[in-house]
């Protein structure tokens, strides 16, 4: 029988599923924890095992592990999610750390096998996105630190002959308060580990927020003095014996394939391998540079692919044709939109969009693959080490359990490294020669092979009524599909939307009657893929341009404008635009020069509101001053994460709107390097500060949250500025002179 706690929760610590590993090895004991993967039939197998039925399925399970005590007190806590500069080895063990009532001197971290048994959320592979870790791990994470605890202070208790309630941890101990004594973790792991499984807490007391030391304080993380001395291993330091290295040169347009492939195999040059791949070419060779050389110098032939002959300017007519469709998929109607704007005192009519964009992380794709007659072993920075296993398994029909993959740290991913394409590339290299191969893209490949954030465009109308305030809005959407080629993530949804286009648009907070969303699929052959943020990256940009559009009609504030359409509903985000008005002192007129925009938006369970303060000089140069950020996130673990993401997304953000874009000439990406696809230099950068709101809510994301505001926050401070307003980025392509301030 499953407890009410299990039929409710979809992965939970329980007796049945927390299992001990007794084994010694050389750094202490191991105190493994159960995390089902199908919890009913996984939890199942644990108590056929206590009856002394036990199948094999549930032999491997017992293996699981997630935290390693040292006799001298150390503590490894294995993290499943990747740390790509976001934080999360730190925050992830902070929660863990503080329900073990651990020394957080004594806490080390490294990134968990790519076994099934290192499963959080009982879905069918982890994955870093979506801003997920901590929303999707916190209540596991409390429980891995609390069984922990328990389990020592029990030790500790039968060791001295006393009362586990007499006892309590604290610090890396287990103290009798009556009698003065005190036992570290190191000393306890055995005896904790040889408990019964029935002595093991059904229910372990979990700490109340005011009882927290850690949680909520800022902690610097434990990945920075490794950083800065440079010894984490990131994909592209990665060496092994016997390796080679490969260079990879795709079709230049999308979907094209090597027609000379065999007269260019044959012309090599000695010590050299020419490899075909799906859509590229690779050169093998004993250093990067000399496979570099030797595939630039090639005259490869390529057929037509998916986009021959498509260009930019024909890509968005045929976006602006799919949006201006009678009968595209409904993604929201409420009321009688039609109607309402039929008799609206004020009628307001716009189009936006956005184009393309490349990721552009700082370390370059790369993988290092070594293909064995017995199994596969990857070396990758991936965003998800278990969906590689599955997506290899898929194309390789070899077994999951001979796959191998030790992830690395990240050198950025904002959504590139959730795909698998280089490790493709570098397992058929490998196979092709035998060795292990060291695969890595040039920054021209990576421009210019990406999967981009998707090219959308948007209709967009709204009526107000006497008092202003809009009595109706419509939107009607249309790009690319991201989730067509994730049907691993239950791709397109039945109604025919993709949900990654239409989020933040098709559940507009903003009160008002009548409203009507619709969105179409628009196939342009540009491989699309998820970018920092998503689809909530555009559709911000898309809402909050529109609604000062319609502040600005009704000749009011768009702070308070703003306001009085999420008063009725929304504290929360009242309380973010509250606090950002406050922080950027919006009411108080700026200094000579200066003007503000403003700018909210709800993503990954998150609320963020920012203000942009800028200037436009005579001739058009715009400088971004300052950028007020305030956050809501709900409950959260550490503030020094929170601030420097909220930063983080400001940059990548900005970058993006004043610039960012990828174009299409005859088929090809005209972008193919930092010179015209470039962040922000320092110089460039805005000052950035940030507040956050505590709600005590459910923990939201903060990866991705600080990225939708910035673009809308600056072009509304442009029309300020200058009268005019921009309905498509990135802001390089537009003169910001001849307008008139507002």
């Amino acid at each position: 029988m499953k407890t009410d706690q299990e039929k409710n929760n979809p992965v939970v610590l329980s007796r049945r599923s927390f299992v001990q590993s007794t084994a010694a090895t050389v750094a202490g004991l191991v105190l493994g924890f159960h995390l089902p993967a199908n919890p009913m039939r996984r939890s199942e197998a644990f108590a056929a095992e206590a009856e002394g039925k036990v199948s094999s399925e549930a032999k491997e399970a017992k293996l699981n592990t997630w935290l390693r005590i040292a006799p001298d007190g150390v503590i490894t806590i294995y993290v499943a999610r990747s740390e790509m500069g976001q934080g999360v080895f730190t925050s992830m063990s902070m929660i863990i750390a503080e329900e073990l009532e651990a020394d957080w001197s004594k806490i080390r971290v490294e990134p968990a096998p790519s076994g099934p048994e290192f499963n959080y959320t009982g879905q069918p592979f982890e994955i870093t996105g979506g801003s997920m870790s901590i929303r999707t791990t916190w209540d596991i994470l409390q429980r891995i630190g609390a069984i922990a605890r328990h389990m020592l202070v029990a030790a500790a208790a039968q060791k001295w002959g006393v009362t586990p309630e007499s006892c309590h941890a604290e610090q890396g101990f287990v103290v009798h308060k009556a009698s003065g004594r005190k036992a570290g973790f190191g000393e306890l792991t055995a005896a904790a580990a040889a408990l019964p499984v029935d002595t093991i807490p059904k229910e372990p007391k979990l700490k109340t927020r005011a009882e927290y030391k850690l949680i909520g304080k800022p902690m610097k993380r434990l990945d920075t003095p490794a950083k800065v001395s440079g010894k984490p291993l990131f994909g592209i330091d990665v060496v092994v014996p016997d390796m080679v290295y490969a260079a990879v040169r795709h079709s230049p347009v999308f979907g094209g394939e090597c027609s000379n492939f065999a007269e260019l195999a044959k012309a090599m040059p000695a010590g050299t391998t020419l490899v075909k791949t799906t859509g590229a070419i690779i050169a093998v060779a004993d250093s990067w540079w000399t496979a570099k050389t030797v595939i630039g110098g090639l005259e490869p032939k390529w057929t037509k692919g998916a986009t021959t002959g498509q260009s930019s300017e024909t890509i968005e007519k045929k976006l602006r044709t799919a949006a201006s469709g009678k009968k595209n998929p409904v993604a929201t109607k409420k009321g009688e939109p039609d109607k309402a704007l039929a008799t609206a005192k004020t009628k307001l009519e716009a189009e936006y969009s956005t184009p393309f964009l490349a990721h552009t992380p700082m370390e370059p794709l790369n993988c290092t693959a070594h293909v064995k007659p017995d199994g596969i072993e990857i070396w990758v920075g991936t965003q998800s080490h278990t969906l590689t296993k599955l997506l290899v398994s898929n194309a390789t029909k070899v077994p999951q359990d001979k796959i191998v993959v030790h992830t690395t740290y990240l050198g950025g991913g904002f959504g590139r490294r959730a795909g698998s394409d280089e490790v493709m590339q570098a397992i058929v290299a490998s196979k092709a020669v035998g060795k292990p191969v060291k695969l890595i893209w040039s920054r021209e490949e990576d421009v210019q092979h990406d999967f981009y954030r998707p090219a959308t465009l948007v209709k967009m109308k709204a009526g107000l009524g006497e008092d202003g305030l809009p009595v109706a809005i419509t939107a009607s959407i249309a790009g690319p599909s991201i989730m067509k080629r994730w049907t691993v993530f239950g791709g397109v949804g039945k109604d025919g939307i993709d949900m990654t286009t239409i989020e933040g648009l098709a559940d507009l907070k903003y009160e008002c009657p009548n409203q009507h969303i619709q969105a179409a699929i628009v196939d342009t052959g540009v491989p699309v893929g998820f970018w920092r943020s998503v689809g909530s990256s555009h559709n911000a940009f898309y809402v909050e341009s529109f609604m000062d559009e319609l502040a600005h009609a009704a000749k009011q504030d768009p702070y308070k404008f703003r306001r009085a359409l999420l008063e009725k509903s929304h504290p929360r985000f009242v309380k973010v635009l509250d606090t950002v008005a406050r922080m950027s002192k919006w009411e108080t007129p700026p200094a000579e020069g200066r003007f503000r925009g403003i700018a909210i938006a709800e993503s990954f369970g998150s609320i963020v509101g920012e203000v942009a303060e800028i200037s436009v000089t005579a001739d058009g140069r715009l400088t971004v001053h300052k950028v007020w950020v305030a956050v809501d996130c709900g409950r959260y673990v550490n503030p020094d994460t929170i601030v420097a993401q909220m930063e983080g997304g400001v940059v990548y953000g900005l970058s993006a709107a004043l610039r960012g874009q990828i174009t299409l000439r005859n088929g090809r990406v005209e972008q193919s390097n930092f010179h015209d696809a470039s962040m922000l230099a320092p110089y460039e950068m805005p000052e950035v500060a940030v507040e956050i709101v505590d709600s005590g809510e459910a923990p939201g994301g903060v990866g991705e949250p600080g990225v939708p505001p910035i673009a809308p926050a600056v072009t509304n401070a442009i029309f300020a500025a200058t009268g005019k307003r921009l309905r498509t980025l990135p802001i390089s392509n537009h003169k910001l002179t001849g307008g008139k301030p507002t």
